[in-house]
């Protein structure tokens, strides 16, 4: 059988670390950023549309 006795990743398994994608700080920043992102199309629509 694989894993044996010891089943689960050994102690201090730096592959299992979280790379912080889903935290809030990170979901707010993505927010933000798409929120600028939405604001600065809508602006270049008003200059281009105002030729």
């Amino acid at each position: 059988m694989h894993g044996g006795k010891a089943p689960g990743a050994p102690k201090g398994n730096n592959h299992a670390f979280k790379h912080g994608r889903y935290t809030a700080e990170a979901i707010a920043e993505r927010r933000n950023l798409l929120a600028l992102v939405r604001d600065m199309k809508g602006l270049i629509d008003k200059v281009v549309g105002a030729d």
